[in-house]
């Protein structure tokens, strides 16, 4: 199952970091979601799986490489945008303070420019899932940690079906303090680590014509 993956932050000002994750497939079939971690960031802690070979990893590739030309279009500039998995995957990533206020689980007005044009692309590639979640840093106690983290992933879910995306596209999940990305002694650390990330993952759809595109071409 390919992954291409987005990461909305969830406190700070807007920017762009990649990261990626990973895809794979049984024969025929999209493969069942696990949890992993992908490109060497032990943070990813979401499902990927081996990653497609052949004639068809590429023709995948090659739909992640138009779609993050696409991304790197609409999206801030001080985004980054990076291919990862041997171009089968994306990661983008807005920083943090831009999605909510402190404590807060609303989306702020700012944070909505980027996730409007962010659904217009998915709205654009419709042959995928997506994965959304939530991550905070170690301030406050682990239980309204996971909580928040959980919340706010919905409320991006949530924002993005009023945008037209189809919610049997899209799954939340908050993982709270145990996938940072940084050092939470430190006030930036904290910052990078309170986030919320999509994942853009491949349907059984662009997996299996992919498949039988490679097929043709032998």
């Amino acid at each position: 199952m390919l992954i291409a993956y987005l990461t909305l932050t969830s406190c700070g000002t807007i920017g762009r970091t990649g990261v990626g994750a990973g895809i794979g497939v049984a024969a025929g079939a999209a493969a069942g979601a696990g949890i992993g971690a992908a490109a060497g960031n032990t943070a990813v802690g979401t499902a990927i799986g081996a990653v497609v070979g052949g004639v068809a990893g590429i023709l995948i590739g090659r739909h992640m490489d138009k779609q993050k030309a696409e991304l790197e279009e609409i999206l801030p500039e001080d985004a980054s945008i990076e291919m990862v998995n041997e171009g089968q995957a994306i990661k983008v990533t807005l920083e943090s303070g831009i999605l909510f206020a402190t404590n807060s689980t609303a989306i702020g007005e700012n944070a909505k420019t980027a996730l409007k044009n962010f659904s217009v692309n998915l709205n654009q590639n419709p042959d995928t899932n997506i994965e959304i979640v939530g991550h905070t840093d170690i301030t406050g106690t682990v239980e309204y940690n996971q909580g928040l983290s959980e919340r706010r992933a919905r409320s991006v879910r949530d924002y993005l079906l009023l945008q037209g995306v189809q919610g049997d596209r899209m799954n939340t999940v908050g993982k709270g303090i145990h996938e940072p990305v940084a050092d939470n002694n430190t006030i930036e650390g904290r910052l990078q680590n309170r986030r919320v990330e999509i994942l853009i993952l491949p349907n059984e759809k662009m997996i299996e014509e992919a498949q039988r595109e490679a097929e043709t071409a032998r």
